[in-house]
């Protein structure tokens, strides 16, 4: 397993950024830096399992660990989804944190990903494109 660190500096309110990142149409925009057409099924409340999606239907499910409303969103990734079917895989503590530090400029947005082997170099080339994304939608979007 690799633990991985992102931050970005992001001038705007925490509560602007939270919006950015799990607001449908704009988790639209900013995942697109992993997949083009990614969206979500589910709701973010603690305990609960989310689904995000390719436009071809595939992905993964999660469990949300974590949602404290404009500080942090973590995921427990579970397992894939394949046409349909859900298969539970054996990736032990993947998880995804997104944690949102107010400061007297906006706020700086740190995101630490636990990941297998084969997901490390995808994350790596595609997490600071994603978080360029959200600190462009953060900063400019009304």
């Amino acid at each position: 397993m690799h633990k991985l660190f992102f931050k970005i500096q992001i001038d705007a309110p925490p509560e602007k950024v939270w919006d950015v990142l799990w607001s449908d149409m704009t988790y639209r925009q900013w995942t697109t830096a992993f997949t083009e057409g990614s969206f979500y099924m589910g709701t973010f409340e603690e305990g609960s399992i989310m689904k995000f999606f390719d436009p071809d239907n595939n992905g993964m499910y999660s469990s949300v660990e974590k949602n404290i409303a404009n500080k942090e969103m973590k995921f427990l990734h579970l397992g894939e989804i394949y046409d349909g079917v859900e298969t539970v895989q054996d990736w032990g503590e993947a998880t995804e944190d997104y944690i949102l530090e107010e400061t007297p400029t906006g706020t700086i947005l740190k995101v630490e990903i636990q990941t297998p082997e084969e997901f490390k170099s995808f994350f790596e080339e595609k997490f600071p494109t994603a978080l360029g994304i959200v600190k462009n939608l953060s900063e400019n979007q009304l």
